[in-house]
């Protein structure tokens, strides 16, 4: 009697599958960390993966779509990283403040690099799937600021129904000023600039805003 083996075949096929797009992953990141976006072809990814051209696109539509899916991961891990350490703050700037630390240290890595990820997450095209999960960081972070604000509100005794709207558009405010200083290095102003320090008092009147606006009718 023949043995179906359509399950282990299917196995097989996956486990390929993952480890093609494993390679093609650690190939991107390490070209576009070596040269730059600009300075890496769709051809030298393939071939540093050691895969068909034609097997890349499979996995990626663009050149510009990889770049999204390398610096997806960085932005996530920073995201997790800020999570974290927002964890052992009291106060809501200083945890903010934890929060955007890992992006801005990621960004200063590559400026030119960074400003690409920032280009592509908004002018890209819709239809590209690293896009949409780049857009689901980009919410992901604003909805971190604004659930430390409104639970921040709440724990010093503010019961007002806008609590989460307010808090909502505060963090979207949040991620403006960073998204803003993340820009800057690549524009060559001011190259020593460190935005922390702009970050920490963009986000102290933010957050002085966001609980006067609760407190003052």
């Amino acid at each position: 009697m023949a043995v179906n083996n359509q399950p282990a075949q299917v196995n097989r096929r996956t486990r390929g599958m993952l480890d093609k797009q494993d390679r093609i992953f650690e190939a991107a990141a390490a070209l576009f960390a070596e040269r730059g976006f600009a300075n890496v072809t769709t051809q030298q990814i393939s071939d540093r993966a050691d895969i068909a051209a034609g097997t890349l696109f499979r996995y990626a539509a663009s050149k510009g779509e990889l770049f999204l899916m390398v610096f997806n991961r960085d932005f996530r891990t920073a995201l997790d990283a800020g999570d974290r350490a927002a964890r052992t703050e009291t106060d809501s700037v200083p945890a903010l403040l934890a929060m955007v630390r890992p992006i801005t240290a990621a960004a200063r890595r590559g400026a030119e690099n960074t400003a690409i990820y920032q280009r592509e997450l908004l002018f890209g095209s819709p239809a590209e799937k690293y896009r949409v999960q780049g857009l689901e960081l980009v919410a992901r972070a604003e909805a971190m600021f604004a659930g430390r604000l409104a639970a921040d509100a709440r724990a010093r005794g503010i019961d007002d129904p806008r609590v989460d709207e307010q808090a909502r558009l505060t963090g979207r405010g949040i991620f403006a000023v960073l998204h803003l200083a993340l820009a800057r290095p690549a524009t060559g102003v001011d190259p020593e600039h460190d935005p922390i320090e702009d970050l920490r008092a963009q986000i102290a009147l933010l957050v002085t805003g966001f609980f006067a606006a609760l407190t003052h009718r």
